[in-house]
């Protein structure tokens, strides 16, 4: 079972995540823009940007995480998201081994693992610089819908500078980016039950089918399918 509660970090969140008796009912990992800090129970594991679904692989496991906001998890973690896309990897191929076997250490023995998690993350803030503030302007002037040309010009930069800027900062282009946030915008509109033809153009999508194509894509099975039926 899954849950979730807002981060003392700012604009983060921290989950957990319990087996599922019948491993076939597991719910893939969508492409969501964001990177995670991740606990499950022997390993410490940086989740990198998704361009599809993820399904964890191997036996079931309880799992912690800390999802960070769209482009912060690079300043904090030391690494160019471009570098982790669409992977997860040990935090001791990214931060010193003995660091992190102090930090594995001290995750086996919390009475409350994603808290563990949690500070883990507030500490890696606070040695880390704080994010560019383009980052954020970028975040919501594209989940607002607006075109990636329109939102360059309005940071004072050139399209290939974004892109290149984005790389470090997301792991792939404004273009895909915004294809990410608008599926992130669709799915919370049709499971708060808005009808998928008034999903598809709240979202941003020129139409039904165009959305089905798009969850195609990016989530890897129909929406009513991804929703469970509804």
């Amino acid at each position: 079972m899954y849950a979730e509660r807002t981060s003392r970090l700012t604009g983060a969140v921290v989950w957990t995540n319990e087996p599922v008796p019948d491993p076939a009912a597991a719910r893939p990992v969508l492409p969501d823009g964001c990177m995670d800090l991740l606990w499950d129970e022997e390993r410490l594991l940086v989740a990198g940007p998704d361009t599809r679904p993820y399904l964890p692989e191997g036996p079931a496991r309880r799992w912690a995480g800390v999802r960070f906001q769209p482009g912060t998890a690079p300043v904090l973690l030391g690494v160019p998201a471009r570098e982790l896309l669409d992977q997860r990897v040990e935090l001791a191929d990214l931060w010193p081994a003995a660091r992190v076997r102090r930090l594995r250490d001290r995750m086996a023995a919390a009475a409350d693992p994603a808290t563990a998690l949690e500070d883990i993350a507030l500490d890696a803030a606070a040695r880390a610089a704080a994010p560019e503030p383009w980052v954020h302007r970028l975040v919501r002037r594209l989940d607002e819908g607006r075109p990636v040309a329109a939102t360059a010009a309005e940071l004072g930069l050139g399209t290939r500078t974004l892109h290149r800027r984005c790389l470090g900062a997301f792991g792939y282009g404004p273009k895909t980016l915004a294809r990410v946030l608008r599926l992130r915008r669709a799915l919370a509109l049709a499971r708060a039950g808005v009808p998928y033809a008034e999903t598809a153009i709240r979202a941003g999508y020129a139409d039904q089918p165009h959305l089905a194509r798009e969850v195609r894509q990016l989530a890897g099975m129909p929406l009513g399918e991804l929703l469970g039926g509804r």
